[in-house]
């Protein structure tokens, strides 16, 4: 049996091709695709291939290169010894965009009745954002800042709304991703770039600056200004994965501030922090209207598409927020 998949299969080029499934075994599941989610920052890098050839997204980008990571799908078939996953079901995986996946039935997490599916294809952003969530050590009435409104800002964002921050303060200059900020949880948003804003941050803060400062952006040059913009002895954290580190410079503000710098990443996985606790809390949130989810999906494309996709991505990242495939009729 075949499936379609998604290939880079060279810088700028990606292809819908077919590919022989494996051979299903007894500890495993079928799956047919309903959506697949773009992470966009994370895809638009590898498409281009913005990065480092010394940097470890090189390591990671070869070719042919298997583009996403937050797909959704029902179960069509189940091996013997699977025991909590009938046909059916709808499953999230961290698998890349296809019409279909043979899945070991511990890399699978099933989806509420509650959850939609093009809001539980949301699953894996939200745990990247929930791994900077975790080492940013939010308490009960913190203020924190989020740099970049983009899909980890928003889940970002999100996450310290839920943990009981006091202001979610978000900037972008990309006004028209302020409105899903604030449908979030953002109690306020300045809707222009980062440098500069310390007046207006200063302002809502009755003078002062947040306890936490969140990069979610990727890009290198906002990394002294979230050092500028956090607090004496806060925390800043680093979860936007930049192609070019070597131009994230420190400052004067690290020793003069006393300055707690703390970096996240997808793989910081632990036994109780990892993709199935966390996917598993994030739906949790949504059933019970913690975690909004609406209006973050802004197009749906065929994955015959991928071509007019990458494109957009590319040349107008600015007017995308969620990308999803759509594979229901595959």
């Amino acid at each position: 049996m075949q499936a379609q998949t998604m290939v880079f299969e060279r810088k700028q080029h990606v292809a819908l091709i077919s590919q022989d499934l494996p051979q299903m075994q007894p500890d495993q599941i079928r799956a047919h695709a309903l959506c697949s989610l773009i992470s966009t920052g994370t895809e638009g890098i590898c498409f281009n291939r913005m990065f480092n050839e010394d940097s470890h997204w090189a390591t990671w980008v070869r070719y042919p290169f298997r583009p996403g990571y937050s797909w959704v799908g029902r179960v069509t078939e189940v091996g013997s010894d699977v025991k909590d996953i009938a046909v059916g079901d709808r499953v999230a995986a961290r698998r890349g965009h296809a019409s279909e996946h043979i899945l070991s039935d511990s890399e699978v997490v099933k989806i509420p009745d509650e959850v939609a599916s093009d809001q539980a294809a949301w699953f894996a952003l939200a745990k990247i954002a929930a791994m900077g969530a975790k080492v940013a050590e939010y308490h009960l009435g913190d203020d924190a800042l989020i740099i970049g409104a983009g899909p980890i800002g928003q889940m970002s964002l999100r996450w310290a709304y839920a943990a009981g921050c006091r202001n979610v303060i978000v900037v972008d200059p990309i006004s028209k991703r302020l409105g899903a900020a604030i449908d979030g949880g953002a109690t306020s948003v300045i809707d222009q770039p980062v440098a500069g804003i310390e007046s207006a941050v200063r302002g809502i803060l009755g003078g002062e600056l947040p306890d936490i400062v969140m990069d979610t952006t990727g890009h290198p040059a906002v990394f002294s200004e979230a050092l500028r913009l956090t607090r004496d002895f806060g925390r800043m954290v680093l979860i936007g994965d930049t192609g070019h580190p070597e131009q994230q410079c420190l400052t004067s503000d690290l020793l003069r501030k006393g300055l707690h710098i703390v970096g996240a990443h997808d793989v910081h996985n632990t036994p109780q922090w990892n993709t199935s606790t966390i996917s598993k809390l994030f739906f949790s949130l949504i059933k019970q209207g913690r975690f909004n989810m609406q209006n973050l999906n802004w197009h749906v494309f065929k994955p015959a598409e991928c071509s007019k996709v990458y494109q957009m991505i590319s040349e107008r990242r600015a007017d995308t927020m969620g990308i999803l495939f759509d594979w229901s009729d595959q």
